[in-house]
């Protein structure tokens, strides 16, 4: 096969995100509120709380916020709020990724600190998904071919490219969870009564 008549998977790959990130996301999540981050849809949410106030069996983080959890998770598990889904994409999802593969400080749902509040996890959600955006661009196409490696456990024969297409799953799926609970929280928190 001629070089040119190759397909490069790469720059598809990261389209597959950018274009849903720049074009359906992250401008519904502009403007998130306090509010909305910590907003508890149902009773007894997993959310990201101040150091010391939750009751959940298991409280993660370095700083003065911790994020809910438990080992094993209930069935069913808790409903979780903004705050916890964000957290949970930026931890679970990218920053252990971009630390394993892309050279980011290590970091785990124990060690991270988590956002106090909206605008500081939306920071941190972008500075993580643009680490993972050039980490991807960096592998270029050999390097999607390549096994992920031992890091990635049971999947580590898998190719990069099976790993970016699971992130990229991720992604697409918990954030429209989020702008789905913001959604939520505008008709029936923020809606004015009918007359």
């Amino acid at each position: 096969m001629r070089e040119a008549d190759r397909m490069n998977w790469n720059p598809l790959l990261r389209e597959q995100i950018t274009a849903h990130w720049s074009t359906q996301l992250r401008d519904r999540l502009e403007g998130l509120t306090d509010d909305e981050y910590f907003w508890e849809p149902a009773p007894g949410c997993w959310s990201v709380r101040p150091r010391g106030t939750s009751t959940a069996p298991v409280q993660a983080g370095s700083g003065s916020m911790t994020i809910d959890f438990a080992m094993p998770q209930p069935e069913p598990a808790p409903v979780t709020t903004i705050a916890w889904r964000l957290g949970h994409v930026i931890v679970g999802i990218l920053a252990t990724r971009n630390a394993l593969h892309f050279g980011r400080t290590p970091t785990d749902y124990q060690s991270f600190e988590y956002a106090p509040g909206a605008k500081e996890a939306l920071a941190q959600l972008d500075e993580e998904y643009a680490t993972w955006v050039a980490g991807v661009e960096s592998l270029g196409e050999a390097g999607l071919a390549r096994p992920c490696g031992e890091a990635e456990g049971p999947f580590a024969e898998q190719p990069m490219a099976a790993l970016v297409l699971n992130i990229h799953r991720e992604l697409i799926h918990h954030l429209s969870e989020v702008c789905l609970l913001r959604d939520l929280h505008l008709h029936t928190r923020t809606r004015p009564e009918a007359n």
